[in-house]
């Protein structure tokens, strides 16, 4: 078996591998999305949290100083009754009008966190409802992921122990440079020869479609020489198809 064919073998089994690979990849792509958003939510609330403190604390803060100034305000009402002069009562009028005014701004700002504390409430129970759907999503993922595994996992190992015998069957600088193809390109690391025009010695890659040389065809012909498209540089082979076609014909005389 020359060289060429070896690396096709370790190339049909990968396509193999990556087929069942991307089944499971596609099936934990989706649960790592429902956990990324999960962790969105989580960090949304998280911040919602913070807010909320800030603003009962403001709330509470304010409704403390709200009953502090009431005190004030009914022991100055206390000291107008028995106010002495009307100099004196001014005096004690024009305080509590001052106080009021003070009192009245800490109440609307307490009213105005409270209604804030109300509305992250709101938020945080939202956030926590859509958590919920989504936990629930990514349980069904995390099943479905797991049953994809267990479903290929016995198939899988199987060709990876089929590829790793085929690999160490390839020369050790060959199977160097086809894995770095594999794992730039992929289905795209070896192409077949795809015959145009027999005749007239035409022939494309059958990875990027550019015209080869008759030269790298009859090198692939005579012996499984390792070639590569000068265009793409795949690897190229040539299908039972193409070997078959390539034969020359037993014309009887």
């Amino acid at each position: 078996m020359n060289v060429t064919e070896q690396l096709l073998r370790v190339f049909q089994v990968d396509q193999q591998i990556r087929g069942l690979q991307s089944r499971l990849n596609a099936a934990d792509t989706f649960l790592k999305a429902q956990q990324k958003d999960l962790a969105e939510i989580a960090a949304a609330r998280k911040a919602v949290e913070a807010t909320l403190m800030q603003h009962t604390l403001a709330a509470s803060d304010n409704e403390g100083e709200v009953k502090r100034l009431d005190e004030k305000l009914s022991q100055l009402r206390s000291q107008m009754n028995t106010a002495q002069t009307n100099k004196e009562y001014q005096a004690f009028l024009s305080e509590l009008n001052t106080f009021k005014t003070t009192r009245d701004k800490h109440e609307t700002t307490a009213l105005e966190a409270m209604s804030k504390v109300e509305e992250l409430r709101k938020q945080i129970a939202d956030l926590d409802a859509k958590a919920q759907q989504r936990e629930q999503v990514r349980d069904v993922a995390l099943k479905e992921r797991d049953a994809r595994f267990a479903e290929i996992e016995t198939r899988l190992n199987e060709l990876k122990a089929e590829r790793d015998k085929h690999a160490a069957e390839v020369p050790p600088e060959d199977m160097r440079m086809f894995q770095r193809l594999l794992d730039q390109r992929g289905d795209a690391a070896m192409g077949s020869v795809e015959i145009i025009d027999r005749k007239r010695h035409e022939y494309n890659c059958g990875v990027c479609y550019m015209a080869l040389p008759m030269e790298s065809v009859s090198g692939l012909l005579s012996g499984g020489k390792l070639t590569r498209c000068s265009s793409c540089q795949c690897v190229l082979y040539l299908n039972a198809d193409a070997m078959k076609a390539m034969q020359p014909s037993n014309s009887k005389r």
